[in-house]
């Protein structure tokens, strides 16, 4: 990704992001009782944490070490120095767009999940299940996040080739 005009493409790419995944959430939510919407939340809230890690480890990488892997022609070395060398932009795009738009999504999962109960359950007060829910969302989000960034930090290098290694699997062969 080019760095010329990224709050720009930042916009876009985050306009797509949260149509799409807030798209196939729908999707899949429209008619699912409460436990597939909560499986859909978590795992949204999974992925968000995922690619802050992944963001998170690129801005703590060490370009070095993939350096010697590359002159080893080592798979998925060259790769993890192209994440290194564009890792602002790396890490707004796993951080900043996937990894928030998916938080925001599952936050407003969780209030289709509190409405879901309360129309189910009318006895039950609307404000303290959507109230919990999103306590929990948010709760998962932020702890997740933290200990991912923890994660991120001390295991860089390993997470940016792990990334680096799946990315090869979408390169053509020259």
């Amino acid at each position: 990704m080019e760095k010329k005009h990224w709050p720009l493409k930042a916009f876009i790419f985050s306009f797509i992001t949260g149509l799409v995944v807030s798209g196939i959430s729908n999707v899949i939510a429209n008619g699912a009782n409460v436990i597939v919407l909560s499986i859909i939340t978590i795992v949204i809230t999974f992925i968000g944490i995922l690619f802050d890690m992944i963001g998170t480890a690129v801005l703590s990488g060490d370009e070095a070490t993939f350096h010697a892997k590359a002159s080893n022609k080592i798979k998925g070395a060259k790769d993890a120095i192209y994440l290194l060398k564009n890792s602002s932009v790396i890490a707004s795009f796993a951080c900043d767009i996937i990894g928030d738009a998916c938080c925001i999504v599952s936050g407003a999962m969780s209030a289709t999940i509190a409405i879901y109960i309360f129309t189910h359950n009318p006895t039950w007060s609307e404000s303290l299940i959507s109230l919990l829910l999103s306590s929990i969302v948010s709760s998962l989000t932020v702890g997740g996040k933290a200990c991912g960034k923890e994660f991120a930090v001390k295991k860089a290098d390993d997470i940016i080739f792990a990334v680096a290694k799946i990315l090869t699997l979408f390169k053509k062969e020259k």
